[in-house]
């Protein structure tokens, strides 16, 4: 992507810096929450952006009442912020308004650049000024607009081709859980480079563990499993057939929940929400290295790539030695995922079918590039 495709407001101000820089340096070099989208259908639709809205309000507010050196950049003291400042709605609308003010400044600007097959990736940080938010005993939209700042930073994305042999992630795990898991704040850009140096060749994404058995979930994506159940630990219920005909049973989806210390990802819930209504068994636990013998198919989201299937999983041998080890140093275990047929249907049928129902779902939850009212 070149710098004259990528875009920087501030405030709803491009910024005057050339060239713009990559998102992540520009993550990198400013403390916030962000959440990141693009777009579909040539540029017409915003993925999901209500969701999106909604999560980045909700991780200023976690970052704000748990850890405000995450938002603002330096270390600060909670002694003289009380939390209920920002769980009135007032806070979650004035955040939304602010970003959707700003996009409607750069979404423009980016679409006149856009190239035929590109799609536009979007990344919106909040951030702000600690002293200024605590001088104020509540926060309406006025305030917030006067103590937060929104950048909004846009470049040029050609969208993998679901289903191709070639796209399959290959994944690797090399690291802990994050801190404050349940919001989306910029550090995390920075502190996921020092899991760079155990990247071993070819992988595409690490995965993230606290005790190298119990995955919990990519260094920018969720992790799902379609795992064989054990006929011994089957309940009744969750035997049958989906609304497509595909019997489900003996499967189940999994993924880490919340509370293990995940982000919650908007793609993440858009799975658990279009597997429940589809009569597909998901539970929200942890997969287990040690019992990957039950595991059939996996994919990671995101929403830039929205779904990805796996091509296969590594594992250190030792974890304990892990953190000590330089990645040449280190010895893997790996987990192959067998190929389905034909080789341009590589996903598994489970897969492949929650990757279609999502597509239904884009079409009914995409947000008009129109509605970004100048």
């Amino acid at each position: 992507m070149s710098s004259s495709n990528r875009f920087l407001f501030v405030n709803g101000v491009v910024s005057p810096s050339s060239p713009a820089p990559t998102v992540s340096a520009f993550l990198e070099s400013r403390p916030g929450a962000y959440t990141t989208t693009r777009t579909h259908g040539d540029g017409s639709l915003v993925l999901f952006w209500d969701r999106h809205l909604r999560r980045l309000a909700d991780s200023a507010r976690v970052l704000l009442n748990a850890n405000p050196s995450l938002l603002f950049g330096s270390p600060h003291s909670l002694d003289s912020f009380s939390p209920r400042r920002t769980r009135s709605p007032r806070w979650e609308s004035a955040i939304e308004l602010l970003v959707n003010e700003s996009m409607s400044k750069a979404l423009p600007a980016a679409l006149g650049e856009r190239k035929s097959g590109e799609e536009l990736a979007i990344t919106a940080l909040v951030s702000g000024n600690f002293e200024n938010i605590c001088g104020f005993e509540d926060l309406d939209e006025e305030m917030v607009s006067r103590v937060l700042d929104v950048c909004v930073h846009v470049g040029m994305y050609v969208p993998p081709v679901f289903g191709v042999r070639e796209n399959g992630a290959r994944l690797a795990v090399v690291g802990r859980g994050r801190d404050v898991a349940n919001a989306k704040y910029s550090d995390w850009v920075r502190l996921r480079k020092s899991l760079e140096k155990l990247r071993p060749p070819l992988a595409t994404e690490l995965l993230l563990s606290n005790d190298g058995d119990q995955i919990l979930e990519g260094s920018v994506t969720n992790f799902f499993v379609v795992c064989r159940k054990d006929h011994n630990g089957s309940s009744p219920d969750a035997t049958g057939e989906d609304l497509h005909g595909y019997s489900t049973y003996p499967y189940e989806i999994q993924t880490a929940p919340i509370r293990d210390g995940v982000l919650p990802g908007v793609m993440r819930q858009v799975i658990i929400d279009l597997c429940s209504s589809n009569g597909i068994p998901v539970r929200e636990v942890a997969s287990s290295w040690s019992r990957n013998e039950l595991w059939e198919e996996a994919f990671i989201t995101s929403s830039l790539r929205i779904l990805q299937h796996v091509e296969s999983i590594q594992v250190p041998l030792s974890w304990k030695l892990l953190e000590s080890e330089s990645e040449k140093d280190v010895t893997w275990v790996k987990k192959q995922f067998r190929v389905h047929e034909p080789l341009m249907e590589a996903p598994g049928k489970i897969t492949a079918l929650i990757q279609r129902e999502i597509m239904k779902k884009v079409g009914v939850e995409g947000y008009g590039v129109t509605s970004f009212k100048v």
